[in-house]
């Protein structure tokens, strides 16, 4: 019999072997494989190995191929994430403006932040709006005389914002906006003459300002537009922008997987 008539033969003995080797182990499968080929075929007694690499791997990839590649899980697992975040209640959800809404919105796909522009008299206020710090955990429900612990239980937005005159020197604040409430962290003044090796004084922690002091700068930025309510749609606006931006980077990385 032809070398080429072995092969032949020894593959239709093999196909039904297929199922009976996924129930053994390795030594197991070899064992079963030549002891049926040994009854049913008559291999060349000078080199009987010559036909083993072959019938190895035949029968591997018939193994292999009934289960999916890492790669192909990874894509499955990214489309079901894709299809979650597709279904939520904010996806594609769009804001209106307040009718007092003052800001001109910059909102660029794939940053993480939100630029907001207005002009003020001979001013202009700049607010960099970051991603909001969600609050999801069960003990929302607790309640504490303390306004700390109170507004440690509640999602915020991070703001900086800067107002500027004509001469270049400006304003920062450094503020964190609450539902109903804006706080000031920090502020500071910028003089565009001054250089990076000068060490200009910033002024005292805010914090430490005396109470009228605070209220006069709340008041500022209030006239300017950093207020409640401009703030509260912020949040909203941040979430839903969150709820996109999570769901482009899912697409980006499976349309990267599949490449």
């Amino acid at each position: 019999m032809s070398f080429t008539a072995i092969l032949r033969k020894s593959a239709s003995i093999v196909a039904p072997l297929a199922s009976r080797l996924v129930r053994v182990g390795q030594r197991g499968y070899h064992f079963a494989l030549f002891s049926s080929l040994n009854h049913q075929v008559s291999l060349p007694h000078k080199n009987p190995s010559s036909v083993a690499p072959f019938l190895f791997r035949f029968c591997s990839a018939a193994i292999v191929t009934q289960r999916p590649s890492s790669t192909e899980s990874l894509v499955r697992v990214l489309e079901s994430e894709i299809k979650i975040a597709q279904e939520t209640d904010d996806h594609d959800l769009v804001e209106e403006l307040p009718k007092d809404f003052p800001f001109k919105i910059d909102d660029n796909v794939g940053q993480q932040t939100v630029i907001l522009t207005r002009e003020y008299e001979d001013e202009l206020v700049k607010v960099e709006v970051h991603m909001p710090d969600l609050v999801t955990g069960e003990d929302n429900d607790v309640r504490d005389d303390n306004d700390d612990k109170e507004q440690s239980m509640q999602s915020t937005i991070p703001l900086v914002v800067t107002v500027s005159k004509k001469s270049g020197t400006c304003l920062e604040f450094d503020c964190v906006a609450y539902a109903d409430e804006i706080a000031i962290d920090s502020m500071s003044i910028k003089v565009p003459e001054t250089s990076e090796d000068q060490m200009a004084y910033d002024g005292p922690n805010f914090h430490d300002l005396d109470e009228n002091l605070k209220k006069g700068f709340h008041k500022y930025l209030e006239i300017r537009g950093i207020k409640a309510s401009t703030t509260n749609f912020l949040h909203q606006y941040m979430i839903n922008k969150d709820s996109r931006e999570y769901e482009g980077w899912l697409n980006n990385l499976k349309q990267f997987i599949e490449a």
